[in-house]
């Protein structure tokens, strides 16, 4: 059993939901990217979810686009990212840890170099946006030949039919994204969440986490009253960039993305189990 499917059996036997943070590697600097993972954990985050970065994120909204873009500023590439798994794991066996990013740099690497790399620092899941279920055969062959899991997508636009396609090839959980578009806009309807989370479970027993539009405790409790985990990552990634352009610097940022985090645990283990 993978670290992430364990944390979730874990987490569903304490009647538990996930908590799933997103930072962009190396935004806003290289230095703070693994002690701010600690400290995430220490504040309640499940599992964690790496950003890397890259020079055209489509699928993100402005937010997210301006963290890719400090990263890259930075000199921060898929290499650095793993890098930063390794060093992590030198504190943190446990915590499972997902990469989410596009095929270009996995691509560039090599699937097969890029799967033994990876599954070596410690990494234990990649999310793809831009593989679809028909085109990720060749890439989850070499995932699943050293263990890694496969996350993928489902947005509330997906037919039916097409859920099936994509559970058929996911591993570790199901990323179901709450709302039309990009990340972190918008308005979050948890009956329509519950609606398609029901659709999805019709297709798999994977656990489903939910994320784009959670921005507060309240939001996270909503979506956790109907979904097996809460990813929260543009309001993350805004409150840090704040910290630091209201002068606060890289400690600032930190303790900004900490709050936020103990604020949306406390919303989480807030529902009834």
């Amino acid at each position: 059993m993978s670290r992430i499917a364990g944390r979730f059996q874990q987490l569903a036997q304490q009647g538990r939901k996930a908590l799933v943070p997103y930072v962009v590697a190396g935004d806003p600097a290289l230095e703070i990217t693994v002690p701010l993972m600690h400290r995430l954990v220490q504040a309640g985050a499940d599992i964690i979810e790496l950003g890397v970065p890259f020079s055209d994120p489509m699928s993100e909204g402005p937010v997210l686009q301006l963290g890719h873009e400090r990263a890259l500023a930075n000199g921060i590439g898929l290499r650095h990212v793993l890098d930063m798994v390794r060093e992590f794991r030198q504190q943190d066996a446990r915590t499972p840890v997902l990469l989410m990013g596009y095929a270009n740099p996995v691509e560039h690497m090599g699937y097969a170099a890029f799967a033994d790399a990876a599954i070596a620092a410690g990494v234990d899941g990649l999310l793809t946006v831009d593989i679809p279920p028909e085109e990720v055969a060749n890439l989850n062959d070499q995932l699943q030949r050293v263990g890694m899991d496969n996350i993928f997508l489902v947005a509330p636009t997906t037919p039916d039919e097409r859920i099936g396609r994509i559970t058929a090839q996911a591993s570790g959980f199901i990323y179901y994204v709450s709302l039309k578009g990009v990340t972190g806009a918008g308005h979050l309807d948890v009956a329509d969440v519950a609606e398609h989370i029901a659709l999805i479970r019709g297709h798999c027993q994977l656990p489903v986490a939910v994320g784009f539009g959670i921005k507060d405790a309240a939001s996270a409790k909503a979506v956790a009253t109907v979904a097996d985990g809460v990813v929260v990552g543009s309001a993350l990634v805004a409150s840090m960039a704040a910290a630091v352009e209201a002068g606060g610097g890289h400690a600032a940022a930190m303790d900004a993305a900490v709050a936020l985090v103990t604020e949306i645990r406390a919303g989480i283990d807030s529902i009834a189990s």
